[in-house]
């Protein structure tokens, strides 16, 4: 399924956003802006500072305190992710469907990020329509309450804000970066994901090789269209 992509959820810039964590305060930052003429003409660094914040001395837009905290949160949280406590939300679930077992085999390793899966869905709808989408599981075990789908049958549905989104009725097409994955969009290969700890490509390309480290698995439930799980074990720096 090729996709254009589209811009992420996070701010504009979050790869360049990364200078943003040299700094411990927004004052730091506005110091990086500072000229050495400010200094000698102000005699003040408040003043040189108060130059800076008005965007006298950035070749494109200075950022204020609010959206330098918010920026270098959002960049700190890519980078250097909270890591928080969790329950195995499928203990003790009926399990009977095929795709409900296979992801609460897959739980715990990706919510410790042993494995980063990616689950490709495609859903029909009353009207015929297609609805599919790539999710990356981690993601969205972090994101949402799994508890109605493991344990009262909640079906799954790609949603736009996923790792891959398209609408046929809606004519949606849609690509976005999630905690473990980046879109990329290959010329011959199509979408693409890059996993974004140890920078491997996963292709869901039928016709290819999923990508090393990974296994691509088809699981068959009578109460979805088609369903791929791509596993992919993290190869992590020691």
């Amino acid at each position: 399924m090729a996709m254009a992509e589209k811009k992420n959820e996070y701010p504009p810039g979050v790869e360049a956003d990364r200078r943003l964590l040299t700094f411990d305060a927004w004052e730091d930052y506005l110091d990086s802006l500072i000229e050495i003429a400010d200094l000698r003409n102000l005699r003040s660094i408040t003043s040189a500072r108060t130059i800076a914040a008005f965007g006298y001395r950035a070749n494109g837009d200075t950022l204020s305190e609010k959206e330098f905290t918010k920026r270098r949160a959002v960049i700190h949280e890519i980078v250097y992710p909270t890591v928080k406590p969790y329950v195995l939300v499928s203990e003790g679930a009926d399990v009977e469907d095929p795709f409900n077992r296979e992801l609460a085999v897959r739980e715990r390793a990706n919510r410790v990020g042993i494995l980063q899966s990616i689950i490709f869905i495609r859903h029909f709808t009353k009207g015929g329509f297609e609805i599919s989408g790539y999710i990356d599981y981690g993601h969205r075990l972090l994101s949402e309450n799994w508890g109605p789908f493991f344990k009262a049958n909640k079906m799954l549905w790609p949603r736009d804000n996923d790792l891959g989104y398209y609408h046929w009725r809606h004519g949606t097409v849609r690509s976005n970066m999630s905690r473990n994955y980046k879109p990329v969009m290959d010329p011959d290969k199509g979408l693409l994901f890059q996993n974004r700890h140890d920078h491997k490509i996963i292709c869901p390309d039928p016709q290819q090789e999923p990508g090393q480290n990974t296994m691509k698995l088809r699981i068959f439930s009578p109460r979805y269209t088609q369903i791929e799980i791509y596993d992919h074990v993290v190869r992590r720096k020691t």
